[in-house]
């Protein structure tokens, strides 16, 4: 009976450890919120994906960040070495200026636009999801799809306030529409409704 108490309290002590390690390893340190700080902001200072910023940080509003609250940086999960693959070539798209740039995937979307105004954005009109400032070039993705704070090209598209045919952009924003395949593209102005719904392509780059 004894050795069977023993077994089981090494047991229990060992998956303590264990758990505690895993907790350990789970988040690098605590960060306090400075003035102006965004998670976007803050994965940029830390060289940390933004995605694993938010995963992290579940359940804290990324719009109202209070100077002195305490967020979590999370550690990026080891990358094991692996033996060096054959040279492929790498894939790229060309930019409406004849500049290429190396992508990791290409996806077919629908693609609406959205403004500023008040009467699509409430209260955080202006802003995208994680507190910067609407600009030419802010895109809303579902973020299962594409993560957000990845580097895209977007094509395709036509719209007189857009430049060209392309443009680069960054996943920033979120909607409560935009799921799956759809993307969001900001426009200046105060009215999108006759940018429609278009096929475009967008590729996510490295």
């Amino acid at each position: 009976m004894k050795k069977l108490l023993s077994l089981r309290s090494l047991v229990s002590v060992t998956m303590s450890l264990f758990l505690m390690g895993m907790s350990a390893q789970a988040f690098a340190a605590t960060y306090q919120i400075k003035e102006n700080d965004t998670f976007d902001s803050i994965s940029k200072q830390h060289d940390i994906p933004l995605q694993l910023v938010l995963e992290a940080n579940k359940g804290v509003d990324p719009l109202n960040l209070q100077v002195g609250q305490a967020v979590q940086l999370p550690i990026q999960p080891a990358v094991k070495a692996a033996a060096t693959p054959a040279p492929a070539m790498e894939k790229v798209v060309k930019a409406a200026n004849g500049k290429e740039h190396a992508f990791t995937r290409q996806l077919s979307v629908v693609a609406t636009a959205y403004t500023a105004s008040p009467s699509e954005n409430g209260q955080w009109a202006g802003l995208d999801y994680l507190g910067n400032k609407l600009k030419v070039g802010t895109i809303a993705v579902d973020p299962s799809v594409i993560p957000l704070g990845s580097t895209v090209y977007v094509k395709g598209y036509k719209y007189g306030s857009l430049p060209g045919t392309g443009m680069i952009c960054r996943a920033t924003d979120i909607g409560g529409a935009i799921k799956g395949n759809r993307v969001d593209i900001f426009v200046p102005g105060s009215d999108a409704s006759n940018f429609g719904m278009q096929n475009v392509q967008l590729f996510v780059l490295k």
